[in-house]
């Protein structure tokens, strides 16, 4: 089974909201709530994959040096299996703005079991609730 590696951010505002992102429609999983990030390319590294990701979707900026890994998801889908590192990332410039038609919602962790998401990110809910 293919192994996917994809790198995944919970982006923190001051007052301990996380962002969920609304997959569009027409993707895979669409209609479900995610952390953002992406899959990793070929030689990057999740850190730079997540800059890189996070310019691209929500037209922010942060570096490397800000993000700080928390946990990670591994689950077998039916067709691959993800393996996904989730970093937490408190600074960035700019305003998270949805750049590829995807539906963005400041959320507290206690208030993340209301919106559905992927099998493999419901694990990294109780952890986050705890950490923040």
């Amino acid at each position: 089974m293919k192994v996917v590696l994809v790198a995944a951010v919970a982006l923190v505002d001051p007052d301990g909201r996380v962002l969920l992102a609304q997959r569009p429609p027409g993707k895979s999983m669409a209609g479900l709530w995610e952390f953002p990030g992406g899959k990793v390319e070929p030689g990057e590294s999740p850190e730079r994959a997540l800059v890189r990701e996070l310019h691209e979707e929500l037209g922010i900026d942060t570096w490397q040096s800000c993000l700080a890994p928390l946990t990670f998801a591994s689950h077998e889908y039916d067709d691959f299996h993800l393996l996904m590192p989730l970093f937490v990332c408190r600074k960035w410039d700019g305003q998270a703005k949805p750049r590829e038609g995807q539906v963005l919602k400041w959320v507290k962790p206690l208030d993340m079991k209301d919106y559905p998401m992927p099998a493999a990110d419901i694990p990294l809910i109780p952890i986050l609730r705890d950490w923040l």
